[in-house]
């Protein structure tokens, strides 16, 4: 007997998890399967950097992840030799997410993989999906044989000689390093940099006079290095470095005991004193900088993500979190394709998007590695860094200070940004530097399309409730479409409403092409998707809350608000919160001048990274705009738009 599902996804680690949570809640049939008998018990990835804790915020996990107390890392500690062999001393501290960063979480959280995968799992079983355990996957072949489902594949339980044959939609690989898909796509691991290292992890409990513990630091001693990480439970993490490939005895197959650790710890902490209550876990390992050549063959069903596409050191901790944005960039592509919102061809920007990011992410891993584990930064430079990135100095960098701003990019996840595509339009790369609607980075807006849209903070009109507007609208697979519409009250901003929503729900619109069949019986309380499942709105006004309940003639907004906006009612927002970034906004308006425009509509990607700011203005302008970007990737002219061509 064959089962049909949408997709196949084998290994239950946090790309597979979380892909498979995103599609199971979308309504696909999922099918996840791993080789293990149970969730990873203890160790391997920890760290959850600040753009990944907004990331499960929005997936709505974040609330269940933080109830096992994750220890939390607010700033880093450095630690070098001190003269006339006096042991180590600390040379400095900085901030692990910088205030230049605008951050929701200026922290990185610390938890050990098997409780965020147990999260994750937890999510997929209310949506009817379990784990398949344990399972690994013996064949598969696109055959083609069922247009609908063309990739065949055989399963096997590991225990004993049972066998499933399946056939899917998609197969996705979220094996690790050692991916069996990849291997028999013939895909190749490329590596950037050759030299290698191996590891010594330890997690357990300690007792040390070492003032820093509980603190993220890095150690140089003339004994070797080591970087302390601070865990749930009263636990720490120790990376230590135990061999090189640049070693005259080097050997990748090294194998150092749990004791050869501690002893190499003990060294490297004096003059300060470490014993261990008991090791949670260790492990000794081999990392080399890898990528794979290609995250698909056929850019249409089988596809890698994570670690078995790309394998860095540890130092940066963003192995887990890459994996996170892998799975998620995929899952909304795949559901805009099989929900009609888009033709398949947009499954080739999985790859372009985020292999670029692995490059770029690998090529700064090395840097990373190279400055922490082979120059030791006196405590001026360190001090130095701090003083230029709290005042913002224009002045030349050094290239201490210039890695560090780099480093806290990325390591806090907001270096990621995607080049300029059919979903990023740029005056560069589009047509959108014809359109004067467009709005241009840095002239016309703060916002640049690629990147995540800047945070703010605003009033919920319905309940008076403070709400962060970039988590306004969860994680539901649509694009958002945030309408900053200005003063209420000012002549303009009513023209600009009136036009937009008469241009909006013009029939072959970026909005009427993609109405839900069910519009009409839709629940009152459906908030985020009553009239579609490809768009969400909200509207913001920069006017106190309690003034907008007298805008209009009805109470409330009103004559103002074109009625399908209005369905959006709870998520209407009054910009009137003060925000110490713009400060010379004294009154409402902050996060208006946060984006840097007067009135606009921001296009949000579903994975919360801005696509496209045009101006809201009067006349057909904003919505031809509109649908001149999304006719890019829907398969259809919308509204007359001609059919634009951009790069994928």
């Amino acid at each position: 007997m064959v089962t049909n599902v949408d997709i196949v996804i084998v290994g239950a680690g946090p790309v597979g998890l979380v892909l498979a949570v995103c599609l199971a809640r979308w309504g696909y049939s999922v099918k996840i399967i791993d080789n293990r008998s149970e969730p990873t018990p203890t160790g391997r990835a920890d760290g959850i950097q600040p753009r990944s804790l907004e990331f499960l915020r929005n997936m709505g996990v974040k609330g269940d992840l933080f109830a096992f107390k994750p220890a939390r890392v607010y700033e880093v500690a450095f630690w070098d030799p001190q003269a006339a062999g006096k042991g180590i001393g600390r040379t400095g501290t900085w901030a692990s997410c910088p205030k230049f960063i605008d951050a929701r979480y200026p922290f990185t959280a610390l938890l050990h993989q098997g409780l965020i995968e147990r999260t994750f799992i937890k999510d997929l079983e209310k949506n009817g999906t379990t784990v398949q355990r344990p399972w690994s996957i013996a064949d598969f072949e696109k055959d083609g044989k069922d247009p609908q489902y063309p990739v065949s594949i055989r399963l096997e339980k590991v225990e004993n000689d049972e066998v499933e044959h399946v056939r899917a939609k998609y197969l996705f690989s979220g094996e690790g390093a050692r991916s069996s898909i990849r291997q028999k796509l013939g895909i190749q691991m490329q590596h950037k940099d050759p030299i290698a290292h191996i590891w010594g992890v330890m997690d357990g409990v300690v007792r040390t006079d070492f003032p820093d513990i509980k603190m993220k630091c890095t150690i140089h001693s003339d004994h070797g290095s080591i970087m302390v990480i601070p865990r749930e439970a009263n636990m720490v993490r120790l990376y230590i470095q135990v061999a090189s490939s640049t070693d005259k005895d080097w050997n990748p197959r090294k194998i150092v005991s749990q004791e050869e650790v501690q002893a190499t710890a003990k060294k490297i902490l004096a003059p300060y004193y470490i014993e261990w209550d008991r090791i949670e876990w260790y492990s000794c390992y081999p990392i080399g900088q890898g990528i794979a050549e290609r995250y698909s063959l056929d850019h249409e069903n089988i596809f890698l993500g994570g670690d078995a596409c790309h394998t860095h050191s540890p130092k940066a901790g963003q192995g887990m979190n890459t994996a996170f944005l892998d799975a998620q960039n995929l899952a909304w592509k795949i559901h805009h394709v099989e929900a009609g919102f888009a033709s398949k061809s947009i499954l080739r920007t999985y790859e372009s998007e985020r292999k670029r990011i692995a490059e770029n992410l690998l090529d700064f891993d090395a840097r990373y590695a190279k400055l922490f584990s082979t120059r030791l930064p006196a405590a001026e430079e360190v001090a130095g860094a701090a003083k230029v990135t709290a005042e913002r100095n224009d002045e030349p960098e050094n290239e201490f200070v210039k890695t560090f701003k780099e480093s806290c990019e990325f390591t806090s996840g907001y270096g990621v940004a995607y080049q300029p595509n059919i979903f990023n339009w740029s005056p560069e790369g589009h047509s959108a530097s014809k359109n004067q609607v467009f709005l241009r980075y840095p002239e016309q807006t703060a916002l640049r399309t690629g990147r995540v849209l800047i945070p703010s903070t605003v009033t919920r009109v319905t309940d008076a409730n403070p709400t962060h507007l970039e988590q306004a609208i969860p994680m539901n697979g649509s694009f958002r479409l945030f309408v900053f519409a200005g003063e209420p009250k000012a002549p303009a901003t009513r023209a600009a409403l009136a036009s937009f929503s008469q241009h909006s729900l013009a029939p072959s619109s970026y909005f009427s092409s993609f109405l839900r069949p069910d519009a009409s019986s839709v629940s009152y309380h459906e908030l985020h998707n009553p009239h579609s499942r490809f768009l969400s709105f909200c509207t913001i006004f920069a006017e106190p809350h309690s003034s907008l309940y007298n805008v209009g003639g009805k109470g409330g907004v009103g004559d103002i608000l074109p009625e399908f906006l209005a369905r959006y009612r709870d998520n209407i927002f009054a910009d009137d919160i003060a925000d110490w970034r713009v400060p010379e906004v004294q009154g409402p308006g902050a996060a208006h001048k946060k984006m840097g425009f007067e009135r606009g509509v921001v296009v949000v990607r579903p994975d919360g990274y801005v696509g496209c700011v045009v101006k809201l203005v009067e006349g057909e302008g904003t919505v031809t705009a509109l649908n001149e970007y999304f006719s890019a990737f829907v398969g259809k002219s919308l509204g007359g738009a001609g059919g634009v061509k951009a790069q994928l």
